[in-house]
């Protein structure tokens, strides 16, 4: 089965620095194959042939502990498969970007708040922009110049912030590139 790590907080601001390639050298040392980092914002596709019962929860647990181990850090980590992150792209509007003229986002969800009714406790303004969730996740695009009034710079002092990490859609739909290039080989 096909994976990606989703690493919660590192690399951002100068805190909790991890180095990519010795980022891999943990998931390798852990176990898992054909690992892959992208960017250096915490995206790491990997390989795991192991039948798990709960594989997401067991694998986002053993990589947690593993970065602990390795880098002295306590950093989330959550684990979605090839199936999941299609489900989120497929939900994706094709004409969503993250660029000059609008800031796209993929909201990951941690199983906690993985439901509609997280919509309802959003400091997002649903009338600016279009806020939209999909299983795993909420996406969300708002025109550049509306950034300020809509709300999203008040999703971090929110509660369920410490719930989801973000991905804009750009580096969401690379990964999933990378999982798909991974699962044919």
């Amino acid at each position: 089965m096909i994976y990606v790590a989703l690493l919660r907080g590192i690399n951002v601001g100068g805190n909790n620095k991890i180095n990519m390639k010795q980022l891999k050298e943990t998931f390798e040392q852990a176990g898992l194959l054909d690992v892959v980092t992208y960017i250096n914002s915490g995206n790491i596709i990997f390989a795991d042939h192991q039948e798990r019962l709960e594989a997401n929860a067991e694998l986002a647990q053993i990589l947690e502990q593993a970065i602990a181990v390795d880098f002295g850090l306590q950093i989330k980590v959550m684990v979605r498969n090839l199936d999941e992150v299609r489900t989120v792209i497929q939900a994706l509007p094709e004409e969503w970007t993250n660029d000059a003229m609008a800031k796209s986002d993929v909201m990951f969800l941690w199983d906690e708040v993985n439901d509609v009714s997280v919509l309802d406790k959003l400091p997002i303004k649903p009338e600016i922009g279009t806020l939209l969730y999909v299983p795993g996740a909420i996406l969300y695009s708002v025109s550049k110049d509306l950034v300020t009034k809509s709300g999203m710079s008040k999703l971090i002092g929110s509660k369920v912030y410490k719930f989801m990490t973000v991905r804009n859609v750009n580096t969401t739909r690379q990964i999933y590139k990378l999982m798909q290039a991974a699962a044919e080989k």
